[in-house]
C-alpha cells in the first residue's frame, strides 16, 4: 500500500517564526516571567512607553535644536547644561551632571566612556553596542581622527578633535554646528535634523535636503 505525501495539511498557518532570534528569546523570557507571575505586563508596557516616547534622541535633539535659535537658552547650556535640559522636562539620574561641549569650525567635539559605559540615557537614549565596545573605548582616545573617519566623517586636518571622557559624576552632550542652509526652518523642523551621533561627536547633523 503506498503513501501519499502529497495530501493538503487542513490548515493555513505559516511554521516561520515572526520575529529575530533575539526578540523571539525576549518575547519568551517575558511569556514566562508573566506567566510565573514575576513580572507585571502593565508594568513592562509603562517601561517600553517611557523609552519610546520620553527617553530617546529626540530629547537630545530638542535641546540642541533650542540652543542654535535661542541665544540665551545657548548660553545657560554653556553655563549649567543640566539645569538647562531639566527646563525641558528632560530629567533623571541618566540627565544628571551634564555638560554640553559645542563644535566650532575649529574644534570637534567626541565622546567616550574610557572606563565602562556611562551615558546620558534620559537626553540620548539607549547607548549603541559600539559606543560599549573596547575597541571604540581605546582607539578614539589614542586615534580619534582614524576612528571618525571609520563612522564616515572625516574632518579637515586643521581642525581639533577634543575628546571628553565621560564618568557617573560627568556625562556630555555635543552640540554641532547648525547645518548650512536650515537659517528658515523652525525649532521643531531643526530637530529633525539633530541625529544621535552628532550629538556623539561621531557624526554630522543631517542636511536640510535630507529630510
Amino acid at each position: 500500500m503506498s503513501a501519499d505525501h502529497d495530501h493538503p495539511h487542513g490548515h493555513d498557518h505559516s511554521h516561520e517564526n515572526a520575529y529575530d532570534p533575539m526578540t523571539a528569546r525576549v518575547r519568551a523570557l517575558e511569556t514566562i516571567l508573566v506567566e510565573k507571575g514575576l513580572v507585571d505586563p502593565a508594568a513592562v508596557d509603562a517601561i517600553v512607553e517611557t523609552y519610546e516616547s520620553r527617553v530617546g534622541p529626540q530629547n537630545g535633539a530638542r535641546v540642541v535644536a533650542k540652543a542654535w535659535v535661542d541665544p540665551d537658552y545657548r548660553a545657560w547650556l554653556e553655563e549649567d547644561a543640566t539645569a538647562a535640559i531639566n527646563s525641558l522636562d528632560i530629567s533623571g539620574r541618566q540627565a544628571e551632571h551634564m555638560n554640553a561641549v559645542f563644535n566650532t569650525p575649529e574644534t570637534h567635539n567626541v565622546v567616550v566612556c574610557t572606563l565602562c559605559s556611562c551615558y546620558p540615557w534620559a537626553v540620548l537614549g539607549l547607548p549603541p553596542v559600539w559606543y560599549k565596545s573596547p575597541p571604540y573605548r581605546s582607539r578614539v582616545v589614542m586615534k580619534p581622527r582614524e576612528v571618525l573617519a571609520e563612522f564616515g566623517l572625516v574632518l579637515p586636518a586643521e581642525t581639533t578633535i577634543r575628546v571628553w571622557d565621560s564618568t557617573s559624576e560627568q556625562r556630555y552632550l555635543v552640540v554641532p554646528m547648525r547645518p548650512a542652509g536650515a537659517d528658515h526652518m523652525s525649532e521643531d523642523e531643526l530637530a529633525a535634523l539633530v541625529t544621535r551621533n552628532s550629538m556623539i561627536g561621531t557624526g554630522l547633523p543631517k542636511t536640510p535636503g535630507a529630510v
